[in-house]
């Protein structure tokens, strides 16, 4: 088969998958499984296949007009580059291993067939994002991918907290996706086309007529899709879903998509110098904000959602210093630890029986219970540390790097206070991103919360996933800056000697701090009785997930009422800490600046309709009531009465005739 060919089986498969999925899912349930794992597992190997077929040469393109508009054509086009290749291979592993870890940790779960399928077609979505040589068929696996991240985060629809998150998921991507739309029919104006490559051949010779008002009508998309600030909030939220869907959300789907597009049409923003210095702004915000939002969560779900919203304002911060080779490099290497991450955090609540024990702050004895999960956790911590060997090191070095070049004015992709502001916020960020992940370790293998219920080793098929995601976890990062530079516009991706030094300085600096400050806290906390501590302030984020059902494992509140004491984060934050936990307060200004004038508006709207609107409606059929009702006692039925009445009328008519005459 062509190259062509195996591309389109690519989205094609999961797509089939998900369809036969739904309908065989009641009829026969033996076959749902196989149905989620072998049409993705074909996908991947299809997408390596292509992968080394393409081998970061000249991209792959293909294309037939999709439907005749009488202006700018829509194609359904493959642009396959070293980019799309790599990314490709990512989702492939990643969805991969979320739908045979699924096997396992959803195994009683009734709803499994619509999830196992909704995973497939979010992994088709996303596929299709990659592969697609035109902006019109990219925004259909954009889309598709809101949608399945609705079900599938709303999958326990059951708790008002997941309704709500799946709600706010929707409506918060939708919020960036409207501006998204506008700026891709103003670039295709611009450009005569919605072919990626025609897009990229109007930029180079200037063919743009509003470069900077299309860069951040389109950044808010990203925004949203990738959870960078503002609009980031939904992505904590999320996690009130199943963790493998966190998973696969936060390694290869949704989230990634925004960082790939910028990437993939990186020269529309360069376009803009403005537009450069807003993206690196965005980035520095998200990265430092959600780093100390991070350091104050006590749900273990929540500290790797705020990480995620870190780790994607890397990518957008080489992004903004015109390096999108770092960008994908972080991007692939951060699919495997992030990923890794959450299906080890998955582990960790399956062994507890609920999602209500991810709180950090109760856990204890973990590290005998989970020892794959110990292990492989480890390995993905000191990855997203940036700690050398691990991959996280090398492209976050990358990274790091491109905004040192940028800031010394050595590159005409993007102004220098752009390499500034990258740099300092990716700095800072390393510190913030080693701490937390030490105070992650910490209070999960070496806590003294409630020791939790066993409820025995977890399903091989879980266990096994940890162990295939380590290695890439371990080696990519070196492997990759080596042997992969083709892959990454040809840039080199190795460290240089001042921001290794200086990131992995810092990195060191953090985990060593809050290592100290456990240390203080919990000589501390073991003067104190444990059973006497009070109940935690911040109480649970988590939700019972289907094992709680299953096992009937005791709520959050039945286990014991004492936490672990032994937080550094609250002795590091101090004051800040109450603040950083609730994520600085943003959902509470969202609510105050657009929640509450929208709720005033539809309570006046309401009254209006009701007293105004209504009144003159029930006003309009009163009077022919009110007359309906003086006809209908008129009709008594008594043909004396009757007779009366027209004399009497008679009389009147010649009394008013003679009036009239004897006036005249």
């Amino acid at each position: 088969m062509t190259t062509t060919t195996l591309a389109v089986l690519v989205p094609l498969l999961p797509f089939l998958g998900a369809v036969t999925g739904l309908l065989l899912g009641r009829t026969a349930p033996g076959f749902v499984r196989p149905l989620a794992v072998l049409p993705t597992l074909a996908s991947l190997v299809l997408a390596a296949i292509v992968a080394v077929r393409q081998g970061g040469d000249a991209a792959v393109d293909a294309a037939t007009e999709l439907t005749p508009t009488g202006s700018v054509p829509v194609e359904l086009a493959l642009h396959i580059d070293g980019f799309a290749a790599l990314v490709a291979l990512v989702v492939g592993l990643v969805a991969t291993c979320v739908q045979v870890y699924s096997t396992g940790y959803l195994r009683d779960d009734p709803r499994y067939p619509s999830y196992a399928a909704l995973v497939s077609l979010f992994t088709s979505a996303m596929f299709l994002v990659v592969y697609s040589g035109d902006l019109m068929v990219l925004l259909v696996g954009w889309e598709v991918m809101g949608i399945c991240s609705y079900f599938l985060v709303g999958h326990y629809w059951e708790t008002p907290e997941a309704r709500a998150a799946s709600i706010k998921a929707f409506l918060v991507t939708k919020l960036g996706d409207v501006p998204f739309l506008i700026g891709l029919f103003a670039l295709a104006t611009d450009a005569g086309s919605f072919r990626i490559t025609k897009v990229l051949g109007a930029v180079a010779h200037g063919g743009l007529d509003h470069p900077t008002l299309i860069a951040l009508l389109l950044l808010a998309g990203v925004a949203g899709k990738s959870a960078q600030f503002p609009l980031h909030t939904w992505l904590p939220d999320a996690m009130a879903g199943p963790t493998p869907v966190s998973a696969l959300i936060h390694a290869a789907t949704m989230v990634a998509a925004g960082v790939y597009f910028v990437a993939r049409l990186l020269p529309v923003f360069e376009a803009s110098q403005a537009a450069m210095v807003v993206l690196a702004v965005m980035a520095a915000v998200t990265m430092a904000g959600s780093g100390l939002a991070a350091l104050a969560q006590d749900d273990i779900k929540r500290v790797l959602a705020y990480s995620t919203i870190g780790q994607l304002g890397y990518m957008t911060g080489a992004l903004a210093v015109g390096d999108r080779g770092a960008a994908v490099f972080h991007l692939v290497s951060h699919g495997a630890f992030k990923a890794l991450l959450f299906l080890a955090a998955g582990v960790i609540i399956h062994a507890a029986g609920t999602n209500s024990l991810a709180a950090m702050s109760r856990m204890s004895g973990l590290r005998d219970r989970v020892p794959d999960a110990f292990w492989t956790m480890t390995v993905a911590l000191l990855a997203l540390a940036a700690i050398p060997p691990f991959s996280g090191f090398f492209s976050k070095e990358s990274v790091l790097g491109a905004a040192e070049h940028v800031s010394t004015g050595h590159t005409e992709h993007a102004p220098a206070a752009a390499g500034w502001i990258v740099l300092v916020a990716g700095l800072l960020t390393a510190v913030l991103t080693a701490a937390y992940a030490t105070r992650l370790w910490l209070l999960a293998f070496r806590g003294r919360g409630a020791e939790t219920p066993d409820h025995g080793r977890q399903p091989l098929t879980m266990t096994v996933v940890l162990w295939v995601l380590a290695v890439p976890s371990l080696a990519l990062g070196g492997f990759a800056y080596r042997s992969l530079p083709d892959w990454f516009d040809g840039r080199d991706l190795a460290p240089t000697l001042a921001t290794s030094v200086l990131g992995t300085g810092l990195a060191l600096v953090g985990g060593l701090v809050v290592h100290s400050a456990w240390r203080h806290t919990t000589a501390r906390a073991a003067r104190v009785p444990l059973g006497a501590v009070a109940a935690h302030p911040e109480g649970d984020a988590g939700l019972v997930e289907a094992e709680a059902i299953a096992t009937h494992t005791p709520a959050y509140g039945d286990v014991a009422s004492a936490p672990d004491p032994a937080d550094p984060g609250r002795l590091l934050l101090g004051p800040l800490h109450r603040h950083a936990a609730t994520g600085f307060h943003l959902d509470a200004v969202y609510t105050t600046l657009f929640v509450r004038p929208v709720q005033t508006g539809a309570s006046l709207v309401r009254f209006l309709d009701r007293e105004v609107v209504d009144t003159y409606v029930r006003g309009a059929g009163t009077l022919p009531r009110w007359l309906g009702t003086a006809v209908r006692r008129a009709q008594t039925g008594n043909v004396q009465t009757y007779v009366s009445a027209l004399l009497a009328g008679t009389v009147v008519l010649v009394v008013a005739v003679l009036l009239v005459a004897t006036g005249a």
